[in-house]
C-alpha cells in the first residue's frame, strides 16, 4: 500500500523559495508513483477552484466560511497563524488520515503543532529553513518533539548537534536544475543588443527587495569596484517600491543612475525590458499599454525562462545578504554557469567557496535588536576586491570555475538528487495504524458539555502568558462581585494553572484550545445554545470577534447622573 504522504508549505503555484521547493517536490514525489501525495497549501483558501489544477491532490490551509476569514483578519496574530495552516491543520489531518505529516516553513508556522493530539499517532517531519545563530529556541524545542528533524543549511545541522539534538540532519530545499541553463554565446550576444548592451561587465544580484539583503553594501563595493572597471554595471532584479529606496541610496552615494540597471515586466503582454530605473508605471514599447511596465515583483514578474535570459546577461553574480536559509538564486546563477560572490555566512557557508564555483564575501558580525541574532555585514571592499578577482580572470579560468559551480550544484541540490534523499527518508518510516482515533476533540478539551457544571456560568479567556494570567487574577474578585451569581471559569494554557487556579473567586481552570477563540461558540448565536452566560476575552480588543455580545447580561459598576447646571 503506498504512504500518503500530507505536504504542508507554501503553494506550489507561489512565486517564492519555497513555493518553488513545493511545486519541485511534489512533482517528484508524484512522478515516482510510490506515495498517495496530498498538498496543504498555504494562503489559499480551503476548496479554492484553483486547487484543482494541480495533477496530485491539493487542499488550502484557509477557512471557506468568509465570516471566520473576517474574524481572522481582524486580528494579525491569528492572521498570521492562519496564513500558516493554524486554523485548519486538524482539519485536514482528520480528513486525510496522512502515514507522513511533512511541514516545509520558517520554523514558527509549526508552533505548538508537535503538542498537537495527532503529532505522534504519525511520522512527522518538520523540514525548515533556519537562518541565524543562536538557533531559535523554537527551533531546538521542534526538535526534541519531531522524529525527523531537517534543516535546508549544514550550519544548522551543526548547532542543533551541538545542543544534543543528533537526529538533526540536513535535506536541501531544491532547485529546479532544467529551467537554468548557460545558453551559447551567440545568443548571449543577440540577448545583450536587444537591451543596448556590448561589452559592459555585468554584475547580476537577482533578490527580494527585503532589508535582509545588503544592497547598500553592495552598492558601495560596486562603487569601488568601478575605479578599476569604468564599463562595469550593475544589475539589481527587484522591486524597486519595497524594501530598500534603491534612489535615495544612488544619489547617497553619488552613483550614476544610468550604471545601476534593472528588469521592467509588464503586466499586459508579459514582455520585460533591461534598461535604468525612471519610476513605475512606465509605457510598455512592446504593446503600447499604458503604466503597465513596473519592475519585476511576486504578482507580476517574469517567468523562468526570461530570468533564465537575464542570468545569461550577467558577467559575474554577487549575492551580499545579512543572513538566510536558502537563497535560491545563487543556485539559479551558477546553473548559468556564472561565477557566484556569497557571503559566507549562514547558509552562504554551503555556497561560498571555490569547489562549488564561488568566492566569499568576508563580514563584520552585528546583533538583531530584541532577537539578539549574529547578522552579517558583508565588506564593501570584499565586495570589490572579489569583483575584480573575476575580472581579471581569464575567459578560460572564468568558464571553468561556472562548470564547476553548475556540476556541483546538481550533484547537491538538483530535484532528483534531493528527492532521491526525501525518498529514503520517506521509506524507513514504519507503517502506522490508520484505524486509529483521529479526533482531536476530546484531546483538545473542546467537549465542554463534560467538563462544565449545572448553573449560571462566566468564561474568562486568557491563553497565556504567565505576566497576563496574573494580571487577570486581580479581575477575578470584582468579576464575582459584579455577577455573585455566577460561576467563573477561567481557560488559560495548562502550564500557568498555577497563576490563579487558588484563587477562591475561580470556579475552575480548563485548558485553553484555538475554537473558544469564538465568541459565538461559547455565548451561543441562532441554532447553538452556547456554553456560557457571559464569555470574557481581556487579551483581545473589542472590535474583534465582537467579544462584547454577553448575551446582553453585561452590568456596569458605574452611574451616569444628569447633569444639574
Amino acid at each position: 500500500m503506498k504512504k500518503k504522504i500530507l505536504f504542508h508549505s507554501n503553494s506550489a503555484k507561489a512565486f517564492t523559495g519555497f513555493g518553488k521547493n513545493a511545486k519541485n517536490i511534489l512533482s517528484h514525489l508524484y512522478k515516482t508513483g510510490k506515495y498517495d501525495v496530498v498538498e496543504f497549501a498555504n494562503g489559499i483558501q480551503w476548496n479554492h477552484p484553483s486547487l484543482k489544477l494541480r495533477p496530485w491532490k491539493a487542499q488550502g490551509s484557509l477557512p471557506n466560511n468568509p465570516e471566520v476569514l473576517k474574524q481572522i483578519s481582524s486580528d494579525p496574530q491569528r492572521s498570521r497563524a492562519a496564513g500558516y495552516g493554524a486554523e485548519t491543520i486538524d482539519e485536514a489531518i482528520k480528513e486525510y488520515k496522512p502515514d507522513v505529516y511533512i511541514g516545509v516553513e520558517d520554523i514558527w508556522a509549526f508552533a505548538d503543532f508537535w503538542e498537537k493530539p495527532w503529532w505522534n499517532k504519525i511520522n512527522n517531519m518538520i523540514w525548515t529553513t533556519l537562518d541565524s545563530q543562536p538557533i531559535l529556541p523554537q527551533a531546538a524545542e521542534a526538535a526534541s518533539k519531531t522524529t525527523n528533524f531537517y534543516a535546508w543549511s549544514c550550519f544548522a545541522e551543526k548547532d542543533l548537534k551541538e545542543m544534543g539534538h543528533n537526529h538533526a540532519e540536513t535535506l536541501h530545499g531544491t532547485v529546479n536544475t532544467e529551467d537554468f541553463y548557460k545558453h551559447s554565446e551567440t545568443y548571449r550576444k543577440g540577448l545583450r543588443n536587444k537591451f543596448d548592451l556590448s561589452d559592459e561587465f555585468i554584475i547580476g544580484f537577482v533578490f527580494r527587495n527585503q532589508l535582509r539583503k545588503s544592497v547598500p553594501n553592495l552598492l558601495e563595493g560596486f562603487k569601488v569596484f568601478k575605479k578599476d572597471c569604468p564599463k562595469a554595471k550593475l544589475l539589481l532584479h527587484t522591486h524597486w517600491s519595497e524594501g530598500w529606496d534603491i534612489p535615495r541610496l544612488l544619489k547617497e552615494k553619488g552613483i550614476d543612475n544610468n550604471d545601476i540597471l534593472t528588469t521592467y515586466f509588464c503586466s499586459s503582454c508579459g514582455e520585460y525590458e533591461i534598461k535604468s530605473f525612471s519610476g513605475q508605471e512606465q509605457k510598455c514599447k512592446h504593446c503600447g499599454t499604458e503604466k503597465s511596465l513596473n519592475t519585476t515583483n511576486t504578482q507580476n514578474g517574469v517567468d523562468e525562462y526570461q530570468l533564465n535570459e537575464i542570468y545569461n546577461l550577467m558577467d559575474v553574480y554577487c549575492h551580499p545578504f545579512t543572513s538566510g536559509g536558502m537563497e535560491i538564486p545563487i543556485f539559479e546563477a551558477k546553473m548559468t554557469e556564472l561565477v557566484t560572490l556569497v557571503t559566507n555566512y549562514s547558509c552562504g557557508e554551503d555556497s561560498s567557496t571555490t569547489e562549488c564555483g564561488s568566492f566569499p564575501l568576508d563580514w563584520s558580525e552585528y546583533r538583531e535588536p530584541g532577537t539578539q541574532f549574529i547578522k552579517a555585514s558583508t565588506y564593501p571592499s570584499s565586495i570589490a576586491k572579489q569583483l575584480k578577482k573575476v575580472w581579471q580572470m581569464s575567459l578560460t579560468k572564468r568558464q571553468q570555475m561556472g562548470r564547476t559551480g553548475k556540476e556541483w550544484t546538481i550533484e547537491n541540490y538538483s530535484v532528483a538528487a534531493v528527492g532521491k534523499k526525501l525518498e529514503a527518508i520517506l521509506d524507513k518510516m514504519p507503517e502506522i495504524n490508520n484505524d486509529l482515533d483521529w479526533s482531536t476533540k476530546k484531546s483538545e478539551g473542546l467537549d465542554l458539555n463534560d467538563l462544565l457544571d449545572d448553573g449560571k456560568r462566566i468564561a474568562v479567556v486568557i491563553p497565556e502568558s504567565a505576566k497576563d494570567v496574573l494580571l487577570v487574577n486581580s479581575l477575578m474578585d470584582n468579576i464575582k462581585k459584579i455577577h455573585p451569581d455566577f460561576d467563573i471559569y477561567v481557560f488559560t494554557k495548562p502550564e500557568f494553572f498555577d497563576y490563579i487556579e487558588d484563587n477562591p473567586a475561580v470556579h475552575k481552570m480548563l485548558p485553553y484550545s484555538t475554537q473558544i477563540d469564538d465568541p459565538y461558540f461559547l455565548e451561543g448565536r441562532g441554532g447553538h445554545e452556547g456554553f456560557f452566560d457571559i464569555a470574557f476575552f481581556p487579551h483581545y480588543g473589542t472590535q474583534r470577534l465582537h467579544n462584547y455580545i454577553h448575551n446582553g447580561l453585561d452590568k456596569t459598576q458605574f452611574k451616569l447622573h444628569e447633569s444639574h447646571s
